[in-house]
């Protein structure tokens, strides 16, 4: 039964078999184990990246493609969603009219930019969905009446996801069920949908041509495979993948804006999970977006910590070339520092765990 959920790609690791069903019961019991509104918007935004991630590494890690403008189908998600809230109003009947015109748009975009785009080679291939996905951010930003240009729209969602909501008076193990609570359970279970739909298409005999043309495209075109059809449904595929991930953004923050869901930093975001978890694995976007969610959260903090615990220990010490070098440790370790430490984190990664920690793990596996 486990196998057939998991569409026959099982973890094939000791250490995945225990680490992904922890991640999984923590997620699905995160309000109640970790009650707090920061640790709930992390589990929140886990989900989120989950399917995001997974959606670019069935374009990069399975078909071999290089696309930059995964952020703009993300954006669209999130867009379409928000502006058919704002517009016909916070019903459900909204939230399903905004999903379904965010997916036509990026079914349609994504078509368009696979049939006229994917016969280049990658790197032009990358570079014109950056362009596309660079103009796109730029109109977003103008057409501000619409979409609220830099500081975005506060979304109203519907009443049952409102954190006023209560669907039970009483609480359960001391945490209310409000519309929080709910908004965050029908993120969480869309996500793992989504994940193990993602997971079946790519175990599927679909799935095999996919990688087939990401190792020999010239192969594939030999025995038959019209590997331009197959490498635009991919791109299809992937796009609606991300704009289901805006939708779902936009329900759990109730707003939206270029820097939450058109932001080139989102983008390398996603390169770097991609690469952490390990491309072509579906489970290194589980494994590399908690490790990742997680450490952008939370590193700032211990990097606090130890900072102001240094500069302490500098201002006491009576050596001034000791004390000098403490403070300078200090303000090396300083929270404003955080990114440069969470790219050495992704340099030793790579050099250690050049296939992911997934691969890593299957590799320790197959020894």
């Amino acid at each position: 039964m486990l196998k057939r959920i998991l569409s026959e790609d099982m973890p094939r690791s000791r250490i995945l078999s225990v680490l992904l069903p922890v991640i999984l019961l923590l997620l699905a019991f995160a309000p109640f184990i970790f009650p707090g509104a920061r640790a709930i918007n992390v589990a929140a935004t886990i989900c989120v990246f989950i399917v995001l991630v997974a959606s670019y590494d069935l374009l990069l890690g399975y078909t071999g493609i290089i696309s930059f403008a995964h952020t703009m189908f993300y954006g669209i998600g999130a867009y379409g969603v928000g502006l058919s809230l704002n517009k016909f109003g916070a019903t459900w009947s909204s939230v399903f009219i905004g999903f379904a015109i965010a997916m036509v748009i990026s079914f349609i975009l994504a078509l368009i930019i696979g049939l006229f785009s994917l016969r280049v080679k990658a790197l032009f291939y990358a570079m014109i969905t950056l362009a596309i996905a660079f103009a796109f951010a730029v109109l977003a930003v103008q057409l501000s009446d619409l979409t609220g240009g830099d500081d975005g729209l506060t979304i109203q969602v519907p009443e049952q996801l409102k954190p006023s909501y209560k669907l039970i008076e009483s609480q359960i193990f001391g945490v209310d069920i409000n519309g929080k609570i709910l908004t965050y359970y029908l993120v969480f279970f869309v996500a793992l949908a989504a994940f193990l739909v993602m997971l079946r298409i790519v175990n599927s005999p679909f799935g095999k041509v996919l990688q087939s043309i990401r190792e020999n495209e010239f192969r594939a075109e030999a025995i038959g495979y019209k590997t331009v059809v197959y490498r635009t449904i991919s791109n299809c595929l992937g796009a609606l993948g991300a704009t289901l991930a805006g939708g779902l953004l936009v329900l759990w923050l109730r707003y939206v804006g270029p820097d939450t869901s058109l932001s080139f930093g989102i983008m390398l975001n996603i390169l770097l999970i991609v690469f952490i978890g390990g491309m072509a694995t579906m489970y290194g976007s589980v494994v590399g977006t908690v490790l990742f969610i997680i450490a952008q959260n939370y590193l700032q903090d211990l990097m606090k910590v130890g900072s102001g615990a240094l500069t302490q220990f500098a201002s006491s010490y009576t050596d001034s070339v000791m004390g000098s070098t403490i403070a300078f440790f200090s303000r090396l370790i300083s929270p404003d520092r955080w990114f440069m430490w969470l790219g050495i984190l992704f340099v030793l990664s790579v050099y250690y765990f050049p296939l992911g920690i997934v691969g890593k793990l299957r590799t320790l596996k197959k020894r």
